[in-house]
């Protein structure tokens, strides 16, 4: 597990992600937001908002062996879990609002997410075999193992939108549905339903947002507030650390798996989605809103994503962090920055272009032809 901007008056409203500018970090084969148009122009904000995003989760999956030696990296640690997973997934929801079952988008969902989720799911059970020195690590497509949680989810919380779409409570719903989850110890480890259910309500506060909800965190005033709430969340998150367990932020066990009074779970889950949507909303107001070098690699964040776990789980595999220059201050901003540069080189679009044939097959040969839609195009 694990991307300033001008003033508010200067900005133009937000415009409708392209068709193939989907949910972070599912790529071009995800469903666009409610009346994008194929080929329109890309949103420069959310391509940046999910390039920055995911160099906060390669810099989390890099300090996570250091937590041990530094409380200050395990600070870090600690803050960016709390809102960088949920900030991927509210804007997940958002690109999703549009999806009605159609067979179209159906196809899209198979091709974009079902898919990578099999392939990666076979990729790292044989990496981890090898690499891992497992050889007995079963292969199962019920049980993601490490970054292909989120792709089983997104596919399953895709699929259900439009029941959220009719409900009259979606957001209160949502949240019952993780707090029950919380407090179940019982569901397994199936799909990783755990983190499917805990995660819900980010993806469907996103299906409840519209345009004029972001350009209210990207005002002036939402930036200079964040400034401060960071530092707080920052110096709780310092004293937190010796005394929290940070598997609360990876919302893959009850409340009684962690060894916590099953209350508790009801707690954490209400005041961790707060404190989360907090340091979301300022995350977002600090991402720019116009197009820079690093937009273009917005589109090439599932790649960035599911690459970068072979050298996450590998760093461990073959002992890197052994390394005694590692774990000093030096070599906690040598790992970081080093964390920055390989998840920004594997968003590049020649690594798009080299692994489009799995991330985004078109797989015309598995699908029917939808008559309609061909009528329509004569």
């Amino acid at each position: 597990m694990s991307e300033p901007v001008r003033l508010v008056s200067s900005r133009a409203p937000l415009p409708a992600q392209r068709a193939d500018g989907a949910a972070p970090p599912v790529s071009r084969g995800a469903v666009p937001a409610a009346g994008a148009k194929p080929g329109k122009k890309r949103d420069a904000y959310f391509d940046n908002a999910k390039y920055l995003a995911i160099v906060l989760v390669a810099m989390g999956h890099a300090w996570e062996p250091l937590r041990g030696d530094s409380r200050a990296a395990s600070a870090l640690y600690m803050t960016v879990y709390a809102f960088h997973m949920p900030a991927f997934i509210v804007i997940s929801g958002y690109f999703s609002r549009s999806f009605d079952a159609t067979p179209e988008r159906l196809k899209r969902l198979v091709t974009g997410v079902a898919v990578p989720y099999v392939v990666f799911e076979v990729a790292y059970t044989l990496f981890k075999r090898t690499a891992g020195d497992d050889p007995d690590y079963p292969f199962s497509l019920l049980d993601p193992w490490y970054l292909t949680w989120f792709l089983i989810a997104l596919f399953v919380w895709r699929l259900s939108t439009p029941l959220w779409k009719v409900i009259r409570w979606p957001l209160p719903v949502a949240l019952a549905v993780a707090v029950l989850a919380s407090v179940s110890p019982d569901i397994g480890d199936d799909l990783d339903l755990q983190r499917v259910l805990q995660f819900l309500p980010f993806f469907v506060l996103g299906l409840c947002l519209k345009p004029e909800h972001f350009r209210l965190v990207r005002r002036r005033e939402a930036r200079l507030l964040a400034v401060p709430v960071f530092a707080a969340a920052l110096l709780f998150a310092y004293w937190a650390a010796p005394r929290m367990n940070a598997a609360w932020f990876y919302r893959r066990d009850s409340a009684q798996e962690l060894a916590a009074p099953g209350w508790s779970g009801v707690v954490m889950t209400l005041a961790m989605f707060g404190c989360s949507m907090l340091l979301v909303a300022c995350f977002l107001a600090w991402v720019p809103g116009r197009k820079l070098w690093v937009t273009a690699l917005g589109a090439g964040t599932l790649y960035g994503y599911l690459l970068h776990g072979f050298l996450a789980k590998g760093s461990r595999f073959w002992d890197w962090y052994d390394a005694q220059w590692v774990h000093t201050p030096l070599g906690e901003i040598g790992v970081t920055l080093i964390a920055a540069s390989v998840i920004t080189a594997l968003c590049t679009p020649p690594v798009q272009r080299m692994f489009r044939f799995v991330m985004e097959p078109k797989m015309e040969w598995a699908f029917r032809r939808d008559a309609a839609a061909v009528a329509r195009r004569r």
